[in-house]
């Protein structure tokens, strides 16, 4: 069953979002007046994994007011492809380099009934330590935390952070 879409006005816009109004019809008639954001950008992030081991970001997120380890990960810069987004930003984030190959891992919409967000995840098995990381205020720390410990972390709600959490456990299970 289609959604269909009558009108859509702007409530707010700036250079990273957009939140409008839609008025919907339901497929049995009914009308909604439906919010929605659309980003600016296409994310891109990348999980490093060295000897059952994952490079992972603790980084407080203020929207929430919640500390958690996530994979390193920002917005893809116009004319850039995923996979270089995705190594830029794992070492502006944590100074390390991949090293070798990108392999993509998840393409994923965090929240499609409400905003147009995408991510490219990729995964990396090798990587050299370059020095600090160019973003010092993305995290309070960096560390290579063993794949067997995810899904303590997650239960206890180290990890919470979607993205982040569908590309551990996919590599939990592969």
């Amino acid at each position: 069953m289609r959604w269909k879409i009558h009108s859509e006005r702007t409530l707010y816009r700036d250079q990273w979002v957009h939140l409008a109004s839609a008025d919907v019809e339901l497929p049995d008639g009914r009308h909604l007046d439906h919010r929605l954001i659309r980003t600016a950008a296409p994310g891109a992030g990348l999980a490093i994994v060295i000897d059952a081991r994952v490079l992972l970001i603790w980084r407080h997120r203020f929207i929430t007011d919640s500390w958690g380890w996530e994979i390193p990960q920002g917005s893809i810069r116009a004319g850039e492809d995923p996979a270089t987004a995705a190594a830029r930003e794992a070492e502006e984030e944590t100074g390390w380099r991949a090293q070798g190959p990108l392999t993509p891992l998840l393409y994923t919409q965090p929240s499609p009934g409400l905003m147009t967000s995408e991510h490219h995840i990729y995964t990396a098995h090798d990587a050299t330590h370059i020095g600090q990381p160019e973003d010092q205020h993305e995290s309070q720390k960096i560390a290579w935390v063993p794949l067997a410990d995810v899904p303590a972390l997650i239960a206890k709600r180290d990890i919470v952070a979607g993205t982040t959490i569908a590309a551990l456990c996919l590599m939990l299970i592969d």
